[in-house]
């Protein structure tokens, strides 16, 4: 086989499968055992791959409150905000962004009594000029992968 694309192949395959052993890829690719964990090991390396984790259903466990912040923050202090946001176990993802807001965060919350604690804690930092909050209502698509393209031609 060839190795063109082998990369982005075993990447899909680990999206479809996180859990599928070396042996298991190896027969899916068409490629030997050794060929599919150099490329892992490499694809580890550069970054490609970062961890195998599960993916929680935060619903499932009890956070059933998803806030989205929006900050504006000034301008020297992006850096300290943003890594404060990072710090936070409850933000799950935090962004610099364009626009009227400097940060977008996305926060999981048990309640809504905790959502706002955490926020108004947020708030207390004088380099944050202003927020706004919008609660959730429905997610339709969270926290999606997508297969990498693959030129089979």
């Amino acid at each position: 086989m060839t190795y063109e694309n082998l990369d982005a192949k075993l990447v899909n395959s680990l999206l479809g499968d996180g859990r599928a052993s070396l042996r298991s890829l190896a027969e899916e690719l068409d490629v030997s055992v050794t060929t599919v964990s150099n490329h892992l090991s490499d694809l580890e390396e550069e970054g490609v791959i970062e961890g195998y984790t599960p993916r929680v259903n935060y619903d499932a466990v009890g956070y059933d409150v998803t806030a989205v912040i929006q900050l504006q923050v000034e301008g020297n202090a992006l850096p300290d905000v943003t890594d404060t946001l990072r710090e936070h176990r409850q933000m799950i993802s935090v962004y610099e962004v364009t626009g009227d807001y400097d940060v977008i965060a996305i926060g999981k919350f048990k309640d809504t009594d905790g959502m706002n604690d955490q926020i108004k804690q947020l708030l207390t930092d004088p380099d944050i000029k202003a927020s706004n909050t919008s609660v959730v209502l429905n997610a339709v698509s969270e926290n999606e992968q997508f297969e990498l393209d693959v030129d089979d031609t």
